[in-house]
C-alpha cells in the first residue's frame, strides 16, 4: 500500500523544513511513504524551503485561495498519485509526527475509514473559560448535526482511506474540518478519534484571528452542510413554522369573524 502525507501551507518557510524532516520515512503496513506539500500562494519562499527539505511532491497554487482549497487540492493530487491512505497534517509542526502511526492503526485494522487526532483541547489548561465553553458548545452542535461523537472538531490531523477521500467533497472556501465531519456522518463513513500529542505552538492561529468572524463562518458552514444532507428535515421545519404562523393569523381572523367583527381584521386574513 501507498501512503501520502499531505501538508497544506501558506507562508510557512520557517517551519515547513522542520515539519517535513520529522515525518516518518517508513511505516509498517505500507510499501511506500511519500510527502506532498500544497503551497497556497505563499510569498515567503515556502516552496523553495519544501524542495530543500526533500519533499516528494509539490503543488503551488497561483494565488492564496484558502485552507479548504489547499486541502481539497491535496486530496485530489494524492489520489492521482495512487495513494491508498492519505494523512493530512499542519505545516507549523503542531502535531507530533510520531503519532501518525496512531492515526493509521484503526485503518490498518479495518475499524475505520477516517481517523482524526484528538488533542484533548477541551481539557487543556491553557484555554480560557470562554474558549473552552465555545469549543464544548460547538462540539455538541456538530454532534447533533453529524450524528457522531466529536471530542475535537477542528483538528486537522486526519487520515483517510482512498474510498473515504473519494467520497469527501469540500465546498467551503474557509475550512474543511466541520464540513467533512457532517459529510462523514451523513454518508455513514466509519470514523474514529484517537488521542494525539502536540508540540508547543510556533505562532498564533491564522484561522481564528477574530473569534466572532470564525464563529460566523463556522455556523454558516454547519447550517449549509446540514441542509445539503438533511434537506427534508430543514425545509419541513422551516415550512412548518411558516404554516403555523399563518394558521395563527387565520384563527385570529376566524375568531373575530364569528364575533361579527370580521371586516375590521381582513389584514390578518391577507397576511
Amino acid at each position: 500500500m501507498k501512503l501520502v502525507i499531505q501538508i497544506p501551507c501558506f507562508n510557512e518557510a520557517k517551519t515547513i523544513g522542520e515539519t517535513l524532516k520529522a515525518l516518518p520515512k517508513r511505516i509498517k503496513g505500507f510499501e511506500s511513504v511519500e510527502t506532498l506539500v500544497i503551497d497556497d500562494g505563499s510569498d515567503d519562499g515556502t516552496s523553495q524551503a519544501a524542495k530543500y527539505a526533500g519533499v516528494d511532491h509539490l503543488v503551488s497554487l497561483p494565488t492564496h485561495m484558502g485552507l479548504a482549497t489547499a486541502f481539497r487540492t491535496g486530496l485530489e493530487t494524492a489520489l492521482k498519485l495512487g495513494a491508498d491512505v492519505i494523512v493530512n497534517t499542519d505545516a507549523d509542526n503542531q502535531y507530533q509526527a510520531g503519532d501518525i502511526k496512531r492515526l493509521l492503526e484503526p485503518i490498518l485494522a479495518g475499524r475505520a475509514q477516517v481517523v482524526i487526532g484528538d488533542r484533548g483541547i477541551g481539557l487543556q489548561g491553557g484555554l480560557s473559560r470562554r474558549k473552552r465553553t465555545l469549543h464544548q458548545l460547538g462540539s455538541r452542535v456538530l454532534e447533533s448535526a453529524s450524528g457522531l461523537s466529536i471530542p475535537d472538531a477542528t483538528s486537522g490531523f486526519r487520515a483517510f482511506t482512498r474510498e473515504a477521500a473519494l467520497r469527501t467533497i469540500v465546498h467551503s472556501d474557509y475550512t474543511y474540518t466541520l464540513e467533512t465531519l457532517i459529510q462523514a456522518g451523513a454518508n455513514r463513513i466509519p470514523l474514529v478519534f484517537v488521542p494525539v500529542r502536540t508540540n508547543p505552538p510556533s505562532r498564533p492561529s491564522r484561522l481564528i484571528r477574530c473569534l466572532p468572524q470564525y464563529l460566523a463562518h463556522s455556523i454558516a458552514t454547519i447550517v449549509r452542510t446540514y441542509t445539503k444532507y438533511q434537506p427534508l428535515k430543514v425545509f419541513t421545519w422551516l415550512g412548518a413554522s411558516m404554516l403555523f404562523g399563518g394558521l395563527l393569523l387565520g384563527l385570529r381572523y376566524l375568531y373575530f369573524f364569528f364575533l361579527g367583527q370580521g371586516q375590521g381584521h381582513v389584514q390578518s386574513l391577507i397576511l
